[in-house]
């Protein structure tokens, strides 16, 4: 075939890719050329208009580093990232709800006892931070691995510093008691706007959008036979809770706040001084749902 042209190029490139040996392959090559040429079939773009969105990708790729991950911004912030998300956690009514990963996770982060103080120095007031991990039938679980990572009373991620891999705080992984408890001390995050002095941020702006995200701490639960939980928890008195860069927050995610004074705490556990604290119980699906 050749002499291709508006009407006849996408069957073409359909023809090609249909020789994919791998059929999972084949159907996601297929659904990208038939999506990406009606796109470009309805927007039209001028030839330096699609020049202008190659250097856009291009830029974005550019932009990653180490500590950041342009291209998941760019995920987050179109609402892919919880879509794909919402996709492959179609859990049972009582499981935790999920939400994304972001691009300010760190492998192999440093490990803590229950109770620790996990700041690292980081600014702000002090946090604590109870909770509990179960099964979908309420079963306690012991020795699940609980990972955290939150930003600062700034808005600041440990991996934003100069410092970068090199100087962790406000992140690490417990592991939970007999009766499935957790409980660590650190600060209290503040709403932050994601990186924005890249390609992404310059999309955000031309789309008259913000780039904030609510206060929120993160979380990544594992156990065996269980599905791997990736969500937050939402600060209740927080802005941008209806207006989150990357669509994260789920209602069932939003905490208030509570007051814990000195001494022994709601769940049993002791602090040195006031404190507010954040509460919640996290219940982990089936891995063979």
């Amino acid at each position: 075939m050749r002499n291709f042209d508006e009407t006849t190029i996408t069957d073409a490139v359909l023809e090609r890719v249909r020789n994919a040996p791998d059929l999972r392959q084949r159907f996601v090559s297929e659904a990208i050329v038939r999506h990406l040429h009606d796109f470009v079939r309805e927007v039209e773009p001028s030839q330096k208009e699609w020049a202008e969105a190659i250097a856009f990708l291009t830029r974005v790729g550019q932009k990653c580093t180490d500590t950041r991950q342009e291209f998941i911004l760019l995920s987050d912030t179109l609402g892919v990232s919880m879509l794909v998300d919402a996709i492959n956690h179609r859990f049972p009514g009582n499981a935790t709800q999920t939400t994304v990963l972001g691009p300010f996770h760190v492998v192999d982060a440093p490990e803590f006892a229950l109770g620790d103080d996990i700041s690292g120095g980081m600014a702000g007031a002090p946090l604590l931070v109870e909770g509990s991990v179960s099964s979908i039938d309420r079963q306690p679980i012991a020795g699940a691995v609980v990972e955290f990572w939150h930003a600062d009373a700034e808005g600041f991620y440990d991996v934003q510093s100069e410092a970068g891999l090199t100087n962790l705080a406000g992140r690490g992984v417990v592991r939970t008691g007999a009766k499935g408890e957790f409980w660590f001390q650190t600060v209290i995050p503040a709403a932050y706007p994601i990186p924005d002095d890249g390609p992404v941020g310059d999309m955000l702006k031309a789309q008259g959008r913000h780039p904030y995200r609510p206060a929120h701490v993160h979380f990544m639960m594992s156990a065996p036979n269980c599905e791997t939980l990736v969500t937050h928890l939402f600060l209740a008195d927080s802005e941008y809770l209806d207006s989150d860069v990357v669509f994260g927050v789920k209602d069932a995610l939003i905490c208030e706040l509570e007051t814990q004074p000195a001494g022994p705490t709601a769940r049993g556990n002791w602090i040195s001084k006031d404190m507010a604290a954040l509460r919640y119980d996290f219940v982990l699906a089936d891995a063979d749902r």
